[in-house]
């Protein structure tokens, strides 16, 4: 059975890949297969999948922009992507779990779409594309599976932990003559999706790579006068130029002064519009996406270039949170204990700043670390930036403030790659309500804090994987005060930036 699974994927290790030229990543259709090879693994390995048993799972569609005929830029369904890596929409895929044979199921598409789209390629072409054993077309699709004869179709079916979302489960007519199971898969390949193999790792260094460098641009062409927008698209611009990146991972988020403190800044209703100010505090959260693996990058750095020293004293606080969390990480550390280390380093500092005054231990208990960052200190991060498996049967969510907001509560895993995103933010809302509450309002200095009102905030994010030993830091920005400043400084004074010439070379 073994030798049939390898034997099945070999195909993937001849040279197919994906590659956009110049310096972009090739990433092999190897990738793949072996997604492939390890979920037919984890299933055969289970006690209730039956031999003869086959995977299906359907991809993206492709859809207009509400009731126009405007097409919305495809990007392929996530799980769908993870097994085939394929960018078509309107596809299925099947996997025989016994052999890790796959076959792919492209639409039959109309004359028409050679004299719009392009040319009709024929399945030979797909099979070559993307390494897999067979590819038909999906008006077969009941005839094909068919001839299999499978004693079971497991199809996707489940809730994304993170957006409470229900999975799409493949459908198709004449589905209802097989027998179908939509409960096993799910679990197993969102476990399989937790932990990333070597050759993940590598697209994921990748988009942190590009990622990181767009950010350095942004740094690097800040002004007073500009709006955040115009940031925006220089972050976007320089990776799909220099990266290939067409997608970003999410929305960006580019907020400046007391937009610093809007968590999830940058949605359609405050889209990055503001004049960023002289003194203004930029936070900067944005990360582009290769092939439909993200990245998830936080800067925050003064727009004039100098920090102020109450920005110093709140910045430096959040990087002490930071580098205390990436030197604890390692396998068998709770994530929750991540979260609560960040938190009371926060609180440690902001009573030496003079905000907080009293007990740390105390003030623990009453959960003052959820006051300055009331959001989770970071997530798994994939094919989806708040990427799957963060609450899988067993693991329960920790319903404290702060803590509630983790998106993943699981002891650490080598393989495992995620964020550290720790923060502190003055949100008027919030210490509003903190001061009204008795219980919470002795900590607080109030002639210190009202001095902070405006302030915005101030979050650091990279993006890590789990080693044997500890972590590997895939982000690669300025991080300390003198090492912004410095570089800030030195654009300053003539280095030629990425916006002043877009021809450069890396």
């Amino acid at each position: 059975m073994t030798e049939r699974v390898q034997g099945g994927n070999m195909a993937a290790s001849v040279g197919s890949s994906f590659w956009l030229g110049k310096e972009t990543l090739r990433v092999p259709a190897a990738l793949f297969a072996l997604n492939r090879t390890r979920l037919c693994d984890r299933l055969r390995a289970s006690n209730n999948v039956p031999e003869k048993s086959i995977v299906l799972l359907q991809g993206g569609e492709q859809t207009n922009r509400y009731c126009t005929d405007t097409g919305v830029i495809f990007r392929q369904e996530s799980y769908f992507h993870w097994t085939f890596g394929v960018i078509e929409p309107d596809c299925y895929g099947a996997v025989e779990v016994d052999s890790g044979n796959a076959v792919l199921f492209i639409p039959r598409l109309p004359e028409s779409y050679a004299v719009w789209m392009g040319k009709i390629h024929p399945p030979e072409h797909f099979k070559q594309k993307y390494a897999v054993n067979e590819v038909r077309f999906t008006d077969e699709l009941s005839q094909v599976l068919a001839s299999k004869n499978p004693s079971m179709l497991l199809t996707l079916r489940g809730v994304n932990t993170d957006s409470g979302s229900v999975t799409r489960e493949a459908s198709f007519e004449g589905i209802s003559q097989f027998e179908v199971n939509n409960t096993i898969l799910h679990p197993e390949i969102a476990e399989c999706r937790v932990i990333k193999t070597d050759m993940e790792l590598e697209v994921l260094r990748y988009t942190n790579k590009i990622s990181s460098e767009a950010h350095k641009e942004v740094m690097k062409a800040v002004k007073a006068g500009m709006k955040e927008y115009e940031l925006e698209s220089l972050f976007e611009h320089y990776c799909y130029t220099r990266g290939g990146m067409r997608h970003t991972s999410y929305t960006c988020i580019c907020g400046s002064g007391h937009n610093s403190s809007i968590l999830h800044y940058g949605h359609a209703g405050a889209p990055n519009e503001k004049t960023v100010e002289d003194g203004d505090l930029c936070l900067f959260d944005m990360g582009g996406e290769y092939y439909c693996y993200g990245s998830d990058i936080t800067c925050t750095f003064p727009a004039n270039g100098k920090f102020t020293p109450d920005q110093r004293a709140v910045y430096e606080a959040v990087l002490k949170a930071s580098r205390a969390v990436l030197n604890a990480v390692k396998p068998g550390v709770a994530w929750p204990d991540m979260h609560r280390l960040a938190d009371r380093v926060h609180l440690e500092e902001l009573t030496k700043i003079g905000i907080l005054r009293g007990n740390v231990d105390d003030m623990v208990k009453v959960h003052m670390g959820a006051l300055f960052m009331p959001h989770g200190l970071g997530h798994f991060l994939g094919i989806d930036v708040h990427d799957v498996g963060g609450y899988p049967e067993g693991v329960e969510r920790i319903d404290l403030p702060g803590l509630r907001s983790l998106r993943t509560a699981r002891a650490l895993v080598q393989g495992m790659v995620l964020t550290v995103e720790p923060g502190i933010y003055f949100i008027d809302h919030v210490l509003d309500e903190a001061l009204a509450n008795p219980a919470q309002a002795c900590f607080i200095d109030n002639e210190v804090l009202a001095r902070f009102r405006g302030f915005g905030g101030v979050r650091i994010e990279d993006d890590i994987a789990v080693t044997a030993n500890g972590m590997e830091l895939l982000t690669c920005v300025p991080r300390t005060v003198e090492e912004i400043e410095t570089f800030m400084a030195e654009d300053q004074h003539g280095a030629k930036s990425f916006a002043s010439n877009s021809n450069q070379k890396p």
